[in-house]
Parts: C-alpha cells; structure tokens; sequence
C-alpha cells in the first residue's frame, strides 16, 4: 500500500547524487544538502533514508545540531563530537549563528528590502502548516534585500533573526510573494516548478575548537 502523504507534498523521492562535503574536523561536520531529502528520519520506514542516515557511513559519531525542510537545499553544519554538539547547540540557541538565504519569489518586490515581525505559530487543523498570529505565535523576525527583479518573479535574499519552522516561507508568502515551487504556502502558477526555489546560501559559526570565526557557502543552484 503506498503510504499516506501531507497535503500539498509529493511522495518520498529522494535524490541519490554523492554528498558534497565542504569541511570535517574532530567536532565539525559541514555538508550541502540537497534539496529533496529530509534532514532527518520522518515517520515510517518510507521516511528512513534522509541525510543523517547517508552521513553516518563515512562519518559513524555524526550528531544533529540543526535541520533544513526537506525541500529546502544549501548549507548545513552537523557536531562529530559531543562538545562540537554542545558548542554548536550553544550558538544555535543564543541566536550566534548567522544564516544567509536565496529565494526566487513570486511577483516584481517594489522595495528594496525591508524586516518582517511576524509571530508564527502552527497551523494545527493543517499541520505541519504555520500561521501568522499575533495573540499565542513565537517571535519571528526575517530581514530581506531585493537583488533582482523582473518578468514576474524576484531573487532576494533572506537572513532569519529568528528559527520558526517555515519562517521564511510564511514570511515571504505575508508579504505577498509566496517561494516559488513551494508546495505547502504558493498555488497556481507559483507553486509550478521543480522545487522549492529556496536555498541555505551561507552558514557563519564559531569553532568549537578555538573560537575563531567560520564561514561556508554554496552557491544557488538555481
């Protein structure tokens, strides 16, 4: 029996092209991941292959310090240690860590840039679903800068102050132009490409070894 499938999601089909690994060291891991595969395990043996599970071959002590959204591709930062974990969570939490993103959007933006302030909180009768709502959402904060639009559409780039789950899609999609490719937040036209034209740019941290400052990117593949 195939097995059931979120609303506005295709079924599980990852893609199978070699991991690009960018750096390791004894407590750090930095990868891209691509867009199609899950961070993580999802529910179900059909969820089991994600990027953990692949890395954990050629790296058997990788331990999770933060997640991407399956569809969402670009830089991601795992702990080969259990200090590595610590300092890493550490950075993640005290808000240190400095993630730069490239979207293409729906729609011309008139402005240059701008900051969203928008509190999220879940969508429950549509879960995994976020909202805007300003009586019980989170804090979410999300500056943004223009760098080209035309022919109905506009590349920007997008730095989370915060780390809501779809901020950065709720976001867009509140200022009225919705991620191109997103199946969960665009419809018509919008929602008609081969993925979710969102990419993890640039991720900035410290090392846990020494403290100096650490920056890995990769381009948009799109």
């Amino acid at each position: 029996m195939t097995p059931p499938f979120a609303p506005g999601t295709a079924p599980y089909d990852p893609p199978t092209d070699p991991l690009n690994i960018l750096h390791h060291d004894a407590h750090v891991l930095v990868v891209e991941k691509p867009s199609g595969l899950l961070s993580v395990p999802g529910r179900g043996e059909h969820l089991a292959d994600c990027l953990i599970a692949r890395l954990r071959g050629p790296f058997p002590e990788v331990l999770l310090v933060h997640r991407l959204d399956r569809d969402t591709s670009g830089v991601m930062v795992f702990a080969l240690s259990r200090h590595g974990q610590r300092h890493l969570g550490l950075q993640f939490e005290k808000r240190q860590v400095k993630k730069t993103y490239v979207a293409r959007v729906h729609g011309e933006m008139a402005e240059a840039g701008g900051t969203v302030d928008l509190p999220l909180i879940v969508d429950w009768p549509n879960r995994p679903l976020q909202k805007v709502c300003h009586e019980t959402g989170r804090k979410a904060v999300t500056d943004w800068t223009r760098l080209q639009a035309g022919e109905g559409e506009s590349r920007v780039r997008l730095t989370p102050l915060t780390g809501r789950s779809h901020q950065l899609r709720v976001h867009m999609l509140a200022l009225g132009h919705p991620i191109l490719g997103d199946p969960f937040y665009a419809t018509g036209a919008a929602a008609d490409h081969p993925r979710l034209m969102l990419h993890a740019e640039r991720l900035k941290f410290r090392d846990p070894e020494g403290g100096q400052g650490l920056s890995f990117s990769v381009p948009a593949p799109f």
